[in-house]
């Protein structure tokens, strides 16, 4: 049979924007418009940390304690909340996050001490990073599979963009009106959050896995269980696990605040064990190696990035003498040059597969970590410099959830990533300090480079050589290697072969059409 000579081989295919529907563009708006004011909440502390200081009497290391305080809770927030929204929607889970950070950001302006303060700035941990896990899950899980990557470099660039709306208002609003009045405006999430409420759909893909898969219109809901929510309300060990929690907690609030001077190390390393004993449970026998692997993973990744992203104000100002216009000047640089590498990372992920774009484009980024710090007398040569820089390291971090979502099925994925991520998150609390301790024998400038520089090459190593997967397929040999790729399953021998030949010859992850 003759085809007709205007029927072509192929259909041709659509423009990408046009695979995403409406309803997509609309999860993703909302969800970008709660990172950007989460981003904008979370960097408020570091603009007006002088003045908070100097109105409370505080010392350096006092002060300070006030930016590390939203760590010590997140593992918690991120875990609860994310099993929140396993349990009840991913929708529910982002109301609630929204709302907590809010009203923590809120209660910051009221603060009458530095205990007061360091309390709102708990309560803001426990909020962003579930803010985090079921944002990215509910993105994630409700863009076509072929685009998730695009989806979460759009989603985490809200982040940025909220760092450059903070330092921006900080220069109209603190000359004016006090530093108390940059969190009151913190309250605005609070209407974005009854706006999501009233009109976003559930995530289709929970909704369909999870939500409406185990009972029929009429049907008593069944209760759902869920590993991280067994460890505190229905487990035999949700006692010990409590009081497990409650010394995590504090063994990471006397390793980051002077309360715990001359005994860091030991509170570190308890911290670390409990948080170790959590990721053994949730992952079981047979994925506890993938949980501690990928929690290693990004807390080395905070550990590149950080030290930059939190010293380089000090190393312009001591090290370069530069007016606070010029300081100003650099970090919008810094702060755009992050957000269009979130957009080009989610581009290079769909194009090259996650896992290869994340490694090839951190090792470009090594081109330029010691010409950042070599620049002395040009500011627009160091702003283009530090543009490329952070787009590149930075940006890169626009996938770093769906590289690590990709691990976890749609049950479990808001609370596990939501613990592995902010349990590395960590790092982003030890590298200042790091970065200052190493810049005694050194300067500054270098101690940053040499920092950044080796630590990338870590992570390089970390993503590039695929470890968590390969430690992960040591104790689970049957494990999926990416949940967000539909059409595998487990226990599938056959397919279980293909995912792993497809994902190895992609970087990392099959070639999958939207759902």
């Amino acid at each position: 049979m003759t085809r007709p000579v205007d029927t072509p081989d192929r259909a041709p295919r659509r423009a990408w924007w046009r695979e995403v529907a409406p309803r997509q563009w609309k999860a993703l708006a909302a969800a970008w418009i709660g990172y950007l004011l989460d981003g904008f909440d979370f960097v408020l502390i570091t603009l007006v940390l002088t003045e908070i200081a100097h109105d409370f009497r505080l010392d350096t290391a006092t002060a300070a304690s006030l930016v590390a305080a939203a760590f010590i809770t997140r593992w918690l927030g991120g875990a609860l909340l994310g099993a929140l929204g396993d349990r009840r929607g991913r929708r529910a889970a982002m109301v609630a996050s929204i709302l907590l950070y809010s009203l923590g950001t809120f209660a910051c302006g009221f603060a009458w001490d530095y205990t007061s303060l360091f309390a709102a700035r708990l309560v803001i941990g426990l909020g962003m990073a579930g803010e985090y896990s079921t944002s990215v899950t509910y993105v994630l899980e409700s863009w076509p599979a072929r685009l998730r990557n695009r989806a979460s470099g759009f989603l985490i660039s809200g982040y940025a963009g909220g760092t450059v709306l903070a330092g921006q208002l900080y220069a109209w609003v603190v000359p004016v009106g006090g530093w108390r009045w940059m969190f009151w405006i913190g309250v605005l999430p609070v209407l974005v959050a009854l706006w999501m409420r009233r009109s976003l759909p559930e995530s289709a893909e929970w909704r369909n896995e999870v939500g409406g898969a185990a009972h029929r219109p009429g049907d008593e809901e069944p209760e759902r269980s869920h590993p991280f929510w067994s460890l505190f309300v229905r487990g035999p060990r949700r006692r010990a696990n409590s009081a497990l929690a409650a010394v995590a907690c504090a063994a990471l609030c006397c390793a980051f605040t002077p309360l715990g001077a001359g005994f860091v190390p030991w509170s570190a390393t308890v911290a670390a064990l409990c948080l170790v004993a959590f990721a053994v449970q949730l992952g079981g026998r047979r994925g506890w190696l993938r949980y501690v692997s990928l929690m290693v993973t990004v807390f080395c990744a905070f550990l590149y990035s950080w030290p930059v992203q939190s010293l380089l104000p000090t190393y312009l100002k001591s090290d370069l003498g530069y007016t606070p216009r010029q300081v100003g000047a650099v970090m919008f640089f810094a702060g755009f040059g992050a957000m269009a590498g979130c957009w080009l990372a989610g581009f290079a992920g769909d194009l090259l597969g996650t896992r290869r774009a994340y490694a090839w484009t951190l090792l470009a980024s090594l081109a330029f970590v010691f010409p950042v710090f070599a620049v002395r007398g040009s500011l627009v040569g160091l702003g283009v410099l530090i543009f490329v820089l952070l787009a590149l390291g930075q940006g890169i971090s626009g996938i770093l959830p769906k590289y690590i979502a990709g691990h976890f099925p749609t049950a479990t994925r808001a609370a596990s990533l939501g613990f592995v991520y902010n349990v590395g998150a960590l790092g982003g609390a030890v590298a200042p300090v790091l970065g200052a301790q190493l810049a005694r024998g050194i300067p500054l400038g270098r101690a940053l480079a040499v920092l950044t520089f080796g630590l990338t090459l870590l992570v390089v190593v970390l993503v590039g050589g695929d470890v968590p997967r390969r430690l992960g397929r040591l104790a689970d040999r049957q494990a999926i290697d990416d949940h967000l790729v539909p059409g595998r399953e487990p226990g599938s021998e056959r397919d279980g072969v293909r995912g792993v030949r497809a994902a190895d010859a992609d970087g990392g992850e099959a070639s999958a059409g939207a759902p």
